[in-house]
């Protein structure tokens, strides 16, 4: 009985790799897992994104640029809180990301800032991005579009901080 569940049981496993991988990209060793924007009101000018990127490799690699078709411009940022008051200021040599190391792009933390966006973001759409890394080269994605309050899956976000982008 057991041998004839296989084939079933192996075809789930495929219908469930298949899914889970529609949030995940891949570039050499490193993994990209999740990326996700929050919806903007119209007339906004910023938007930002968030993902989760793993280095399963044995040398390190580096995050050296970022773009989006659907923005003038894309940069790293970082919140950082010093004192009591927090401040978000660009990445602008890149982030390296070491052998066996996971960054989280989240809220209040690392994440892309998207400027002069072109159109609003609207919850349920993908909007095209991309990252180049300095070995591993250009993954092209899409951030999927949450709610404008949305916050990460349970488990994917290593801080809970907010940061306010308006200024």
């Amino acid at each position: 009985m057991f041998r004839s569940l296989l084939p079933a049981l192996a075809a789930l496993g495929l219908l469930w790799a298949g899914a889970a991988s529609a949030e995940d990209y891949k570039a050499g060793d490193l993994l990209i897992s999740n990326p996700w924007s929050r919806a903007t009101a119209s007339g906004a000018k910023v938007g930002a994104g968030y993902f989760t990127l793993t280095n399963h490799g044995a040398t390190p690699d580096r995050l050296v640029s970022v773009s989006s078709g659907f923005s003038e411009k894309a940069e790293m940022h970082e919140t950082t809180t010093e004192n009591g008051v927090s401040r978000m200021r660009p990445i602008p040599d890149g982030l390296e990301i070491k052998p066996g190391e996971t960054i989280q792009f989240e809220p209040g933390g690392k994440h892309l800032m998207f400027l002069g966006l072109r159109q609003p973001l609207k919850q349920g759409e993908s909007v095209k991005g991309a990252l180049v890394f300095r070995n591993a080269g250009k993954v092209d994605l899409e951030f999927e579009v949450k709610a404008v309050g949305a916050s990460p899956k349970a488990g994917e976000m290593s801080g809970g901080k907010r940061m306010d982008h308006a200024n």
